[in-house]
């Protein structure tokens, strides 16, 4: 049989204007960076992290904002490429069961916070929040107003599957105050996403963005994903036109991390055909990068782009860009709260994390304890560098004085050795030197997490450990 991506003539596009071989070179597993030190340096050592001081300690008086993420992990059916942790399950009761948890680890945690904390940015991730029945959004919003105090201008927003979502749906997000959506569509292609379990009539894209945008959703994001089975840089080049259509504010386009190790239902995916090779996924991401910077977009960083007047695009070009667990944000001085399974909160000196498996979970709410499995506490030196490897991130670029300012110690003295260690990165032009600091150069901007690696000394190249740079 004929599919109808296999049918249409389209003209790959120019090469995209990136060091492909600079990105061959450099391009080797590390870490994200969506924070520092990275999630696998937790510890399950509860004692030395000491939840209750640090809830004590970040609602002091005069705390700053709040950032709010719930984890919805309920999924009707497993996308075998997924790394998301998540639940299985066709039963709705779920869904309101998992509510009611919700509420008491809020209640739990709001005991221990300071009332008066404004909420900048709400997120409700999954698993698949549309999973839930709009009676249990509505439940869930009722929640998160009753017991906190949002801003008129919260950023609220929520992941959705257009397989899974009704108008139904749409009213009752709106009803509690989101204004942001993010759809997974990951490729339009249908003999991808026949390899990968989730068939996706491209119908349901359109439509999802008519009642979103109907609705008075201000901004919609669309997920790719390129590297899985059948990909390739001409079929990925006619996704990324189609979802072009959509009209998105932002997207992802990801690069498929594959680690069945830890996620067993990948292994899956290497029976429907061979992945494709790291010189195919370059392509791939070369595509990306030429359609979408073509079609106006700006490069965030990374796997992200906006358009020029999107509250990103807008942040760095303010030097405010932010980034936590949920990627990129604008809300630079908000302390993040995780409710959920397996979310994660952020403070200024500790990560905390919930138990990853449901049981566990429960079991610590039933107990009446925070259901915290593990995390860290930051020392002044991660601190230090957790700011240099997010100004890198956010800004693609270095300040010495400014750094100075922020970290009490003379930058360019006390990182002497780690700019030293630039130097071949410097000599093939992905960074240059400037008066006072360090700019990463429009070449170097694809491998922003392999130049933040040089300032961090608990990197080790451990096989298995990490994705791929791109």
């Amino acid at each position: 049989m004929i599919l109808p991506h296999e049918t249409a003539s389209v003209p790959l596009p120019r090469p995209a204007p990136l060091a492909l071989d600079l990105i061959r070179k450099y391009s080797i597993p590390g870490p994200r960076y969506t924070s520092y030190p990275p999630a696998t340096q937790f510890s399950e050592d509860l004692a030395a992290l000491d939840p209750a001081a640090a809830l004590r300690a970040d609602n002091a008086p005069g705390a700053g904002p709040l950032s709010l993420y719930f984890h919805l992990p309920f999924c009707e059916t497993r996308c075998w490429f997924c790394g998301c942790n998540t639940v299985i399950t066709r039963r709705r009761d779920a869904a309101a069961e998992y509510v009611d948890d919700l509420a008491r680890e809020v209640r739990l945690t709001a005991e221990r916070m300071e009332a008066t904390r404004p909420v900048v940015q709400v997120h409700l991730g999954g698993g698949t929040p549309t999973f839930l029945p709009p009676d249990e959004l509505g439940r869930l919003g009722e929640l998160i107003h009753r017991t906190f105090r949002l801003a008129p201008e919260v950023e609220f927003s929520v992941e959705i599957d257009p397989r899974r979502l009704t108008a139904a749906h749409v009213a009752a997000l709106r009803e509690i105050g989101a204004n942001r959506a993010s759809l997974g569509v990951q490729d339009t292609d249908p003999r991808v996403q026949l390899a990968i379990h989730r068939l996706q009539p491209s119908e349901l894209n359109r439509q999802a963005c008519a009642w979103l945008r109907a609705a008075g959703f201000a901004s919609i994001n669309v997920d790719l994903i390129f590297g899985l089975p059948h990909q390739h840089a001409a079929g990925f080049a006619r996704t990324l036109d189609e979802v072009l259509t959509l009209g998105p504010d932002r997207l992802s386009v990801f690069s498929y991390a594959h680690v069945p190790w830890l996620k067993p239902a990948q292994r899956i995916l290497e029976q429907q055909c061979p992945l494709p090779s790291a010189e195919e996924k370059l392509a791939m991401f070369a595509v990306a990068h030429e359609r979408l910077t073509a079609a106006g977009f700006l490069d965030i960083g990374l796997d992200h782009f906006a358009r020029p007047d999107d509250a990103l695009a807008v942040a760095q070009r303010a030097g405010t860009l932010h980034r936590n667990f949920q990627g990129y944000t604008t809300c630079a001085e908000a302390s993040l709260y995780g409710f959920g399974l397996s979310a994660i909160s952020a403070t200024a000196d500790t990560y905390r994390q919930n138990h990853r498996e449901l049981a566990a979970w429960r079991a610590a709410l039933d107990a009446g304890a925070l259901p915290i499995e593990r995390g860290l506490r930051l020392g002044a030196e991660d601190r230090r560098r957790r700011t240099i490897i997010l100004r890198l991130m956010c800004d693609r670029r270095l300040d010495y004085a400014d750094l100075s300012r922020q970290l009490g110690v003379e930058f360019s003295t006390a990182y002497a050795a780690e700019l030293a260690e630039l130097e071949d990165l410097r000599a093939d032009g992905l960074v240059r030197r400037e008066a006072g600091g360090l700019a990463v150069t429009p070449a170097g901007q694809p491998l922003l997490r392999v130049i933040a690696m040089r300032f961090d000394p608990l990197f080790t190249a451990t096989p298995g450990r990490h994705a791929p740079a791109i």
